[in-house]
């Protein structure tokens, strides 16, 4: 029993929130970070999917190859397997696990066999539905209390719900998985002795780029559903704090809400192009299209150089991945940094400057124009007679840097620190669907990025590449973008910052 225990792992109830990733709470996406196995639902949003790690196991429960609902005997069962394995485990869940989200159940049958658990609230779509839609559930000139109502139902029947009770109390009515009754809902409300005109909404998709927003009544609401297809997930509001949507509707005035963004991800770790996009507006899905593999394993040429590294004079970087797999390995090898105090750095552009920055380094040379000619040119112009460069990059990259050094007859190594491969299942990655097409636009910051988008596309039948707006973060990159036919945006500079602003011009 003893050696049972110890094998025994915990669980954690997480809420994911009604869908916007920032609305997931930091110690829900910590609990994410340290999962060694992840049972998720079909209605937690994409983008929190994403922070799943790589080495959890991830299982969907939402939904079966037959795309039925798992039964939730089995999904206990699948919590105790896993728990028992010895396994960090996650269960994560739409909205708040303890709001309608049979929480309280998994629980319930866990605590019988001992296993230690956690619960972690979310943010419920009750609440942010409503906050997205510019409804306050609760407003002293309109309602002083709310009441939360699962308007989901076994099959062909309808709610069991107490509409007299719920009328005569007053305040908000807020309708969770409602859709499919609504018709059902609103009859109960108005034979209740609710006013057929009392202001009602319904909140599709909540939370997300794709929100939709519908103002109605009790007595046309369900009609209004129909005639604009509502489906689920979706929130029924049911009060005069309706009648303020208008006026605080904050979400759907955010331009340019609703646009979709594609972003093809090489280097891990967060996005600072898919985080600034979101914060505009745009609906963000990461299509992680290569990997990054370092190239310092024993007897490398990295560790040749750094054995000479007093032949050199200048250190050159033309990516922050380059930068960061340097020092990587300096401080895994316990490499004296001392070593480097008599190098310059230069680098090709400002956001490898910035990852050299939070080395504590400062760049002393960076060119104007950021590509690797320029950078090559600046160079020649600096160095000494005797000057060697030790130049740390990707094994791939281009060859305008090193052919124009040698042109001007500088001195170099270039050595290959890291290499981007291709991700194999990469059109599988985290459920992207390129073959529906339903971007707006595909963000790409390197040729790689577009290699493996392309390589994902191929297994799309159907889909030409010529309908893909890509927007590039400098002509490099918009090359290779260009010669597959696709339709290129570049941004003005080789920054994320310009990157954001090609965006924001586009959608004017």
């Amino acid at each position: 029993m003893e050696n049972e225990k110890q094998r025994t792992g915990k669980v954690t109830l997480v809420g994911a929130g009604p869908g916007d990733k920032g609305l997931l709470t930091l110690k829900g996406a910590e609990k994410i970070r340290l999962a060694d196995v992840v049972l998720f639902d079909r209605h937690v949003g994409a983008e929190i999917l994403a922070m799943i790690p790589k080495s959890a196991e991830s299982i969907d429960v939402g939904k079966n190859a037959g795309r039925h609902p798992v039964p939730q005997d089995e999904i206990n069962l699948l919590l105790l397997e896993k728990v028992r394995q010895g396994k960090n485990v996650v269960r994560l869940k739409g909205g708040d696990p303890f709001v309608f989200g049979r929480g309280g159940e998994e629980l319930e049958f866990l605590s019988e066999f001992g296993i230690a658990f956690e619960v972690v609230p979310g943010v419920t779509s009750a609440v942010a539905g409503a906050a997205y839609a510019g409804i306050p559930v609760t407003h002293r000139d309109h309602a002083s209390s709310m009441h939360i109502i699962t308007g989901h139902a076994k099959r062909y029947e309808n709610p069991d719900i107490n509409f007299e009770a719920l009328v005569s109390a007053g305040g908000t009515l807020v309708f969770m998985m409602g859709v499919a009754a609504v018709e059902s809902i609103c009859d109960g409300c108005i034979s209740a002795g609710l006013d057929k005109d009392m202001p009602a909404a319904i909140i599709e998709k909540a939370t997300t780029s794709e929100q939709r927003k519908f103002i109605a009544t009790v007595g046309t609401l369900a009609e209004t559903t129909r005639e604009n297809s509502v489906s689920s997930p979706a929130v029924i509001i049911i009060g005069t704090v309706c009648l303020l949507s208008e006026r605080l509707d904050w979400f759907s005035k955010k331009p340019p809400s609703g646009r979709r963004v594609m972003v093809a991800r090489v280097t891990p770790g967060p996005s600072r192009l898919s985080q600034a996009l979101m914060a505009l507006g745009f609906h963000v899905d990461e299509l992680q299209c290569a990997k990054i593999e370092p190239l310092t394993g024993p007897g490398c040429d990295l560790v040749k150089a750094l054995d000479r590294i007093n032949d050199y004079s200048w250190l050159v970087f033309t990516s922050g991945v380059g930068v960061n797999v340097f020092f990587d390995h300096l401080i895994e090898s316990g490499f004296d940094i001392r070593s480097l105090s008599h190098l310059k750095i230069a680098c090709v552009g400002p956001e490898t400057e910035k990852e050299t920055g939070k080395r504590g380094i400062r760049v002393d040379y960076r060119p104007e124009v950021f590509n690797g000619a320029e950078l090559a040119r600046g160079l020649a112009g600096l160095v000494n007679s005797g000057d060697k460069l030790l130049i740390a990059r990707d094994k791939n990259g281009a060859g305008d840097l090193t052919s124009t050094l040698s042109d001007n007859g500088v001195a170099f190594d270039d050595i290959a620190v890291y290499e981007k491969r291709v991700v194999d299942d990469v059109f599988l990655h985290k459920g992207v669907k390129i073959k529906q097409l339903q971007y707006d636009f595909a963000a790409f910051t390197s040729s790689s990025g577009v290699q493996g988008f392309v390589k994902a596309a191929v297994g799309a039948a159907g889909l030409d590449l010529k309908e893909i707006r890509a927007v590039c973060i400098g002509e490099k990159t918009a090359e290779t973008a260009r010669a597959y036919g696709m339709q290129v945006f570049v941004s003005e500079e080789s920054t994320i910052e310009s990157m954001v602003n090609k965006f924001k011009e586009l959608c004017v």
